[in-house]
């Protein structure tokens, strides 16, 4: 069973209830002029289906966009056009390149959790991010997720050595009238050219620039065989009994023992409904 909490950054996170089932990341981006709200369903469905994984959603910030009259809203960056040679302006990549690295950097730091049981996906600009971080990360993922993605900044980007067969599943509608699936094919090329070896170009006939549900099962397909349950890889969860009270009200959240957290002054009562949880998950 997962549960879901949200922060005043708009970062939405699905995880185990118990924490100390969790053994697998997924991050995923949104497209353009979203917000993590608009994949939480997809990340709680998926949650049910894969319940020792954790599920982060940032939101991009909110900042002009040209292709949009310079009017902002939340992008990863800067799109000025849509064809191949405006493809190449991103201003704003490389900051979010490193937010999402941040992202697995962080996850690593805190829970010990290897690289190789992390994903990133995303949808449309999402995707492209996604991929774009994904491939040019010191450390080998799990897998990348595009839904109806492309490959931006082609120009610089490079694979990162022993990167090469990072399985990659790209998802997209042939009837995209936003990122044609002949976009979608070049990025594939681009990417085989550059050395990538597991690149999975997967049409979705009469889809326009959206998720299908036939598209979330592959991924959920997918996400099965990249991150099986592995016990070995559960994350480590710091005792109750070390936490302070701020980690500990912090944990009891995470966890959704609010309601029952209400009433309790002492940490010990803080500590104790919290390994009972621990014990009974």
């Amino acid at each position: 069973m997962s549960v879901t909490t949200r922060d005043s950054s708009g970062t939405i996170i699905v995880a185990p209830r118990n924490e100390a089932a969790q053994s697998g990341l997924v991050v995923i981006s949104h497209g353009l002029g979203d917000t993590a709200e608009g994949f939480v369903d997809v990340a709680e469905f998926l949650a049910k289906e894969l319940p020792h994984v954790k599920f982060i959603l940032p939101t991009a910030p909110t900042q002009p966009v040209t292709m949009n009259m310079g009017m902002p809203m939340p992008s990863w960056y800067d799109i000025t056009g849509l064809d191949e040679r405006a493809n190449e302006n991103c201003k704003g990549l490389d900051q979010s390149k490193l937010t999402i690295s941040q992202i697995l950097e962080n996850e690593h730091a805190s829970t010990q959790l290897p690289y190789s049981r992390m994903v990133l996906a995303g949808f449309s600009q999402g995707g492209a991010l996604s991929l774009f971080t994904g491939m040019q990360l010191p450390q080998r993922l799990a897998g990348i997720i595009l839904l109806s993605g492309y490959l931006p900044a082609a120009s610089k980007f490079q694979i990162s050595p022993g990167l090469e067969d990072t399985p990659i599943l790209h998802c997209h509608g042939t009837a995209d009238p936003m990122v044609p699936l002949a976009v979608a094919q070049k990025s594939q090329e681009l990417l085989a050219e550059k050395g990538a070896k597991e690149y999975v170009l997967k049409p979705y006939a009469g889809v326009v620039h959206t998720v299908s549900m036939e598209e979330i099962q592959d991924v959920k397909d997918f996400l099965k065989r990249v991150l099986p349950p592995d016990d070995s890889c559960k994350i480590a969860v710091k005792d109750p009994g070390d936490m302070s009270v701020k980690e500990l009200k912090a944990a009891i959240r995470k966890a959704g023992l609010g309601q029952q957290a209400v009433g309790l002054m002492e940490k010990q009562e803080f500590v104790k409904l919290l390994k009972d949880h621990y014990e009974k998950e």
